[in-house]
């Protein structure tokens, strides 16, 4: 019998008992599983190592950093190494003041530039993404022209994210840029790469789209998720900047939706908490609202 006969008998199978296919393969994906949260949400005045060990006892798995950054390189292992916790991935820096689809060559290359250097300090810290903002649209950049402009660019750092095992995890924001799944799902697949995919924020697309739709349709592409609110109410009542300003699990992501897609899609690992941090006590309240967050 062929391996693929196979599978599809034994799944089928499985169906008929009420077990999940990947059970009987042991592959069953849990969602999300480890905490980061983000290198400036901590507002203790401490050293780097300090802040890696105060992060790990408020039961965090992991910190991001921005890329570049002024932090010492060493420091920053150190406090890796010492302390066991992870640098899942890094965030560029650069994209916002010098974003891939401005009019001027010279800035999109500066843009460029800077993720290919991310690209191999995040190697360097043990990470496996870096998030990018592919483009913003406004007034004066047209949607074609951020389109046209961004996929340039970005094939110019594919072969950097194949030198170092990194993936570029394109993310989700107010951008004016990739506002709908099927839209994402198509700017991720014309690059015909498995570096590239996308970095989720789930309460980014509340005010114009539902999170777990978001999921189902990008599927595989998800490399790692951001873990936000968002709320209808205050932005209906109080514009839609304030919608953001909703403690984690008092929004309108609907969390067991969100975690279901999720395993559905086969996901499992990673969410970053990038929302107002604080001193200890505003951290511990984030770390513990992620695991009731995880486990809804």
């Amino acid at each position: 019998m062929k391996r693929r006969d196979f599978i599809q008998r034994t799944a089928g199978a499985a169906m008929l008992m009420g077990v999940a296919p990947d059970q009987l393969f042991g592959q069953t994906a849990k969602g999300l599983t480890k905490k980061s949260l983000k290198f400036g949400m901590i507002q203790e005045e401490m050293s780097v190592l300090d802040k890696f060990k105060l992060v790990k006892e408020l039961g965090f798995h992991g910190i991001e950093l921005d890329s570049p950054n002024e932090l010492n390189e060493q420091e920053i292992l150190d406090a890796r190494d010492q302390t066991g916790l992870e640098i899942p991935g890094v965030v560029n820096s650069v994209h916002w003041k010098k974003p891939l689809s401005h009019p001027d060559p010279e800035v999109r290359a500066a843009c460029t530039e800077s993720m290919i250097d991310a690209l191999h300090k995040c190697k360097l810290y043990g990470g496996t993404t870096v998030l990018l903002v592919p483009a913003v649209v406004n007034e004066e950049v047209g949607y074609d022209e951020a389109w046209d402009r961004s996929t340039e660019e970005i094939k110019k750092m594919l072969p950097a994210a194949e030198e170092t095992g990194v993936k570029i995890a394109i993310e989700n924001v107010w951008n004016n840029f990739l506002i709908s799944p099927l839209e994402a799902a198509h700017y991720i697949d014309q690059f015909d790469s498995n570096m590239i995919g996308w970095y989720f924020d789930v309460g980014n697309v509340i005010r114009y789209g539902w999170p777990d739709q978001w999921v189902r349709i990008l599927g595989k592409r998800i490399l790692k998720i951001d873990v936000k609110e968002y709320s209808r109410e205050k932005q209906k009542n109080q514009g839609i900047w304030e919608g953001f300003k909703v403690k984690l699990g008092e929004g309108d992501s609907d969390w067991p939706k969100v975690n279901k897609a999720l395993v559905a899609a086969g996901y499992e690992g990673w969410g970053s908490a990038e929302v107002p941090g604080g001193d200890r006590e505003r951290l511990w309240d984030i770390s513990r609202r992620m695991d009731r967050i995880y486990n809804l």
